[in-house]
């Protein structure tokens, strides 16, 4: 299966720490090898890369650990591939635009061959089912609302266009508009807050460990989800299966 990672900040905040060790995956530290992307909201704005080389290969995997963009919603995957070949147009985030603002889709997991029905004006470049169903739930969230809801209005609609295709196979996902970041666990995804005080943390996968005390103020809030945990010695939350949880603000928010 492929992994994911996302963050949610209320502050623009880089990832570097937390993507030094998940691209350890893509190759090293796992078998993740059929190419990588991560995507960085700027206000209206998305940096999208993405790579058909192993995340622990990519000379642009090897920029983003150096280069602390910096983002509150950030979206990144490492593939392994089930459907489709490993080409560029495969590799996940995934970027559509609809209501005037940009959605960015990774999914972990397999759909099997069932396919819902496209009819509008949202269609997959690759061939893989995870863009497939990001198309799909782009056009039924086009059909659902006439402008941009409100979070809760969307996590209502996202909730029940998730059910449709839970049936069909394993679906863990990421998707986001800059505003916030839903979050759904088909099998397995951890979450984890952190907030002042804030304390130092050992990457799992790489041995490099931070005090977030040197850099951050009392006031930032940061989520960050991933498929396992990326550090040794901070208490990550466990999604239930099934479980669609929305994060704003750099905090979970009730459901």
């Amino acid at each position: 299966m492929c992994q994911l990672l996302g963050m949610n900040c209320n502050v623009p905040t880089d990832i570097t720490f937390s993507f030094s060790g998940f691209a350890q995956r893509g190759g090293r530290t796992d078998h993740h090898s059929d190419g990588w992307g991560i995507s960085f909201f700027e206000d209206k704005g998305v940096r999208h890369f993405v790579d058909h080389l192993p995340a622990v290969d990519s000379p642009v995997a090897d920029l983003i650990k150096r280069y602390p963009i910096k983002s509150r919603n950030v979206i990144s995957h490492i593939r392994k591939a089930t459907q489709g070949e490993v080409k560029l147009e495969n590799c996940h985030p995934f970027v559509r635009e609809l209501w005037g603002r940009y959605w960015v889709f990774a999914h972990n997991g397999d759909l099997g061959s069932k396919r819902p029905r496209l009819h509008g004006h949202f269609r997959p470049v690759g061939n893989t089912d995870s863009e497939h169903a990001f198309c799909w739930l782009m056009q039924e969230l086009s059909k659902s609302h006439a402008t941009v809801p409100s979070v809760s209005e969307l996590t209502l609609t996202l909730r029940e266009l998730t059910a449709q295709l839970r049936p069909n196979g394993t679906f863990n996902y990421l998707l986001s508009n800059g505003q916030a970041l839903w979050s759904h666990a088909s099998t397995k995804l951890y979450y984890l807050e952190r907030r002042h005080p804030f304390g130092h943390a050992h990457l799992s996968d790489e041995d490099i460990a931070l005090d977030f005390a040197q850099e951050t103020s009392p006031n930032d809030q940061v989520a960050v989800i991933v498929t396992s945990p990326l550090t040794t010695n901070e208490s990550w939350t466990a999604f239930e299966p099934g479980e669609l949880l929305v994060f704003s603000e750099g905090r979970r928010l009730g459901t």
